[in-house]
């Protein structure tokens, strides 16, 4: 049925169930797996100064540092459990467009993905990236809640 699935993570607890679930998954289909976690740049509004460029590529190495590690501790879960596992770091504006471009890029036949519920207005606020992923791809989507 399903291949190859692309699980997006970006460490937080709800993530990590989708991680659990998709692994579990994978583990059933016989299939191989993708981690992807998105970094989102910081790009602030204006112009820079050099003390706010500092401490910008300092989030930066943090925010990779941090990623590196969430993918590298799912990964290896992973291959205990018998899968094959990639893993992915990307650096994106838009985690829903990395997620999208890498599930085609490394030929996904499923994204399987958390999704924290939200509705009504803060829906509209804080935007969804599962939401723009399910818009965004013809891929068949898995979303956990």
């Amino acid at each position: 049925m399903y291949e190859h699935i692309l699980i997006p993570t970006d460490g937080s607890d709800l993530a990590e169930k989708a991680v659990v679930q998709g692994f579990e998954l994978a583990r059933k289909l016989g299939a191989r797996v993708t981690l992807i976690s998105v970094i989102q740049p910081l790009r602030p509004p204006g112009g820079e100064s050099v003390q706010l460029r500092g401490t910008l590529e300092e989030y930066e190495r943090e925010q990779r540092r941090q990623t590196e590690s969430w993918l590298a501790q799912a990964g290896q879960r992973a291959s205990a459990s018998g899968l094959t596992c990639d893993v992915v770091a990307v650096n994106a504006m838009s985690p829903a467009e990395a997620i999208i471009d890498t599930a085609r890029e490394r030929g996904c036949d499923l994204v399987a993905i958390a999704s924290h519920g939200r509705s009504g207005l803060s829906a509209v606020f804080l935007g969804s990236v599962t939401q723009k992923v399910l818009a965004g791809t013809d891929l068949p989507v898995l979303v956990y809640r």
